[in-house]
């Protein structure tokens, strides 16, 4: 189970049968800006702050370090190893076989649950703009139930059955992938632009209002630094845990790798231009909250306690169910602070945005999964069936319809803080596994070429799988242990039939969809790349 595959065959089969590349610099940072901006920044600033109040922005911070040693370590191997399968394919050449499946299987909680999260985090702006013109979704249809798994899955809100709407955008975008997304780079762009502009708009209109308002920054830390060993997961670090989902997704550059041109050169400026510009937007936009409108938990009258983040009774508070709620109540984070401080205008026209953005994140998200299982299914630990592509539409459908499915039903019952929590579990564990990678490998493969080193590797590298090991370690119980007994599940497929079916187990170099009778072109291009042929893709 400890067998590698090694560097030179991944290459070898990437270059016989590589996706088509077409991705630059300019187009991968965008990709990489729009995989990151999303429902995070959106939606769970709200979270943060019930976890840590105005000290939500040391969460940002000590989340963006944390992505940022870890994407310098993904720069090293993703210009080395320029292929599909982004962490899983790092820890197949370098760690074995079985840490390979134990990286892909937790990336099923990162692209999977985290387009869960994001198209609830849809379904919260969607019902909000439509309330603001009139039309009025049933409750029932927008929230999920409150869930009781063994006692570790409680529900965020009172009274309801299924979330419809984050079904519905899961649908469509399930559609959309296996239909073949066709849409331009420029297309692209402009949801990118749509994303950047509402943040400037709320910056631009929150950081006057808090410079006259030092006092909402105090107590700057009301629940404290939180407690790692704990299981309560509040506190600057529990916010930061949570924060951390405002980061996922630059590694969808990653992924991409074997779309891009050069990518020896262009993986790395993507990865980490994309991860200074969100950044820094995050850090204005944190204390715009903060500043404009405060962020301070809500106090349970009947405890004197802060009331845990999500509960059904934070909800249902005097406070919650006021014509003025606090910034912790809301599913609309941003487009609702605008509201309260004289900007209702503006807060429609981020809801706005968002509406019409965050869809964009649910298919990077869920073409990343996808991607990743194809790659799997290539590698033989996945059925084969399963890397199937569809003969008209070039888009392997079978494995995008069993994606779909699947996070359309945790988007229908499950809230988006959680969702968050359990998709960072998969994520954190990823990230470890790539910067412990790159040590690796820099020890037992000295001579390969590098075309981006990362910078003092032995002193960032403890660095970023210390931070991934502290993050996770400061997520609540319960993000904990579905992350535990999702590994425990996935040990149990891979024993039962990855490792006995492993192509590198079989002596098998070559891939299916090598084979003569295999359809005549690979899988369809990266959301957002240009089309094969195109004026975009020339220039």
């Amino acid at each position: 189970m400890w067998r590698v595959k090694s560097l030179d065959a991944i290459l070898a089969t990437a270059e016989k049968k590589s996706l088509h590349r077409s991705l630059g610099p300019i187009q991968l940072t965008l990709l990489g800006i729009g995989a990151v901006i999303g429902t995070g920044i959106f939606v769970l600033t709200a979270t943060a702050a019930q976890k840590a109040g105005p000290g939500m922005m040391i969460s940002f911070i000590i989340a963006g370090l944390v992505c940022a040693v870890a994407a310098l370590c993904y720069s090293e191997l993703a210009s080395m190893v320029p292929v599909a399968g982004s962490a899983y394919t790092y820890s197949y050449a370098v760690m074995g076989e079985v840490v390979a499946w134990l990286v892909g299987w937790a990336l099923i909680l990162e692209y999977a649950l985290g387009a869960s999260a994001v198209a609830v985090g849809w379904s919260g702006h969607i019902v909000g703009f439509l309330d603001a013109v009139g039309i009025h979704i049933p409750h029932a249809l927008t929230v999920g139930p409150k869930l009781s798994i063994g006692g570790f899955i409680q529900g965020g809100e009172v009274g309801g059955v299924v979330n419809l709407p984050a079904v519905v955008i899961t649908a469509v975008v399930t559609a959309l992938l296996i239909l073949g997304t066709k849409e331009s780079a420029n297309f692209n762009a402009l949801l990118v632009a749509v994303k950047v502009t509402a943040l400037t708009l709320f910056v631009v209109l929150t950081l006057p209002i808090a410079l006259g308002h030092g006092a909402n920054f105090h107590p700057f830390t009301p629940r404290g630094w939180g407690n790692p060993l704990g299981s309560s997961g509040t506190g600057v670090l529990g916010a930061a845990a949570s924060i951390f989902f405002a980061y996922v997704g630059f590694d969808a550059v990653s992924t991409a790798a074997e779309e891009t041109k050069n990518p020896q050169r262009n993986v790395p400026i993507g990865l980490i231009a994309s991860l200074l510009i969100c950044t820094i937007f995050y850090l204005l936009v944190a204390g715009g909250v903060i500043g404009s409108f405060g962020a301070q938990p809500l106090i349970d009258p009947a405890t004197g306690q802060p009331f845990a983040d999500g509960s059904p009774a934070l909800y249902a508070s005097a406070a919650c169910t006021s014509a003025h709620a606090p910034l912790v109540c809301s599913k609309e984070a941003l487009a609702h602070v605008l509201r309260e401080v004289g900007h209702p205008l503006a807060g429609y026209m981020v809801g706005l945005a968002a509406t019409i953005a965050l869809p964009s994140v649910v298919l990077l998200m869920m073409y990343g999964q996808t991607r990743i299982f194809f790659v799997m299914a290539r590698d033989g630990l996945l059925p084969k069936g399963l890397s199937a592509v569809h003969a008209k539409f070039k888009t392997p459908w079978i494995i995008t319809l069993i994606t779909g499915v699947a996070v359309a039903i945790a988007a229908a019952f499950l809230p988006v803080g959680q969702l968050a929590d359990y998709s960072n579990s998969g994520t954190l564990f990823a990230f470890a596994a790539v910067s412990l990678g790159v040590m690796i490998l820099r020890l037992t493969d000295k001579s390969r070429p590098r075309p981006f080193r990362t910078p003092l590797l032995f002193v960032v590298a403890p660095l970023s799988i210390i931070g991934c090991v502290v993050l996770f370690l400061s997520l609540g119980k319960e993000s904990k242990t579905v992350f535990y007994v999702w590994t425990a599940i996935g040990l149990v497929f891979y024993f039962a039939y990855g490792f006995w079916k492993s192509n590198v187990r079989l002596g098998l170099v070559e891939v299916p969809e090598l084979a003569a009778d295999a359809p005549p072109t690979g899988v369809a291009p990266m959301p957002g790349a240009p089309a094969p042929g195109s004026k975009e893709e020339r220039s």
